[in-house]
């Protein structure tokens, strides 16, 4: 998904276990105006967030927390010689937590870096905007190396780097979005077809808790909807749409009080069972989906003809 020309102190994570972007969209490295072009894209897809503010108070943070360890070494020295206990039972945390910072002990503050730049980088994702160019498998693969603390430092150059990877994998991102949901489809009623995109979509498992009193709209159904959503979108020449204004939002709060959702681009009709009907309401919009099938699996839509 994203690679990051990393800088590391001797604790850091490598950027090997940070999610790599798509080789097929990266560019080689390029002259002076594509490094121009390079970064005005950059700018252009976080400039909701100030970056250099962010990375001064990072640094202004780490060297708090420096001093405040040191700090903390010293009273545990003095402690421990005027048997006052042990001033690491303060600090450390035994609920086993990935989040957990033992911070008497050594390599402490770049633990602690790192629980910080885990937030910094989900901050940076959130309010850029940029997981609206990612499918539900690209961020879910982000989610969780973040999650684990598998990413580099929270630095200009690795930002740069991870946002401008991520800029230039779009289209990757893209076809990869319209075949994941392709592949999502379930096979087991005749109006979805195995070969393509038809009129209509019988989608299993829409609701959770279904048949009890109140039902809910299924996260991980919602994800896949949004990809759907974005495919349609980016062929109908409209913007991107924002992960945070996706399928879940719009349906959620209606799950229980009606039955149908009419969107620009298909209709969602929902059933105590569980599942729902999605009907397509741009057939021009289906035919360009079925053509980036064709491209990935030419055989397969050769088959029906």
């Amino acid at each position: 998904m994203m690679t990051t020309t990393t800088t590391h102190n001797s604790n850091a994570t490598h950027s090997a276990d940070f999610p790599r972007t798509p080789k097929a969209h990266q560019k080689a490295d390029g002259n002076g105006e594509d490094t121009a072009n390079e970064q005005a894209a950059f700018s252009d897809v976080v400039k909701s967030v100030s970056i250099e503010n962010l990375i001064n108070q990072r640094a202004a943070v780490k060297a708090m927390l420096q001093q405040a360890h040191e700090i903390i070494l010293k009273a545990s020295q003095v402690a421990a010689e005027a048997h006052l206990g042990c001033v690491a039972d303060l600090f450390e945390t035994y609920s086993g937590m990935s989040q957990s910072v033992a911070f008497t002990k050594e390599g402490a503050v770049d633990r602690a870096m790192n629980v910080l730049d885990r937030k910094g980088w989900q901050y940076l994702m959130e309010q850029s905007g940029m997981r609206t160019f990612m499918d539900n498998a690209a961020r879910k693969e982000w989610d969780a190396s973040v999650y684990e603390g598998k990413i580099p430092e929270l630095t200009k150059d690795n930002i740069t780097a991870t946002f401008q990877k991520l800029h230039e994998s779009r289209g990757d991102l893209f076809d990869r979005g319209v075949i994941n949901c392709f592949h999502r489809l379930s096979w087991n009623y005749k109006t979805n077809q195995p070969f393509k995109f038809g009129k209509r979509l019988i989608i299993n498992r829409f609701l959770d808790g279904s048949g009890q009193r109140w039902a809910y709209l299924s996260h991980s159904t919602s994800n896949e909807l949004d990809d759907l959503l974005r495919v349609f979108h980016v062929l109908d020449g409209k913007p991107e749409p924002d992960h945070r204004q996706g399928i879940y939002y719009m349906v959620a709060n209606m799950i229980n009080d009606h039955t149908a959702w009419i969107g620009d681009y298909f209709s969602l009709k929902w059933f105590k069972n569980g599942n729902a009907h999605l009907n397509f309401t741009r057939p021009d919009l289906v035919d360009q989906m079925n053509r980036i099938l064709a491209k990935h699996y030419p055989d397969a839509l050769a088959a029906q003809n």
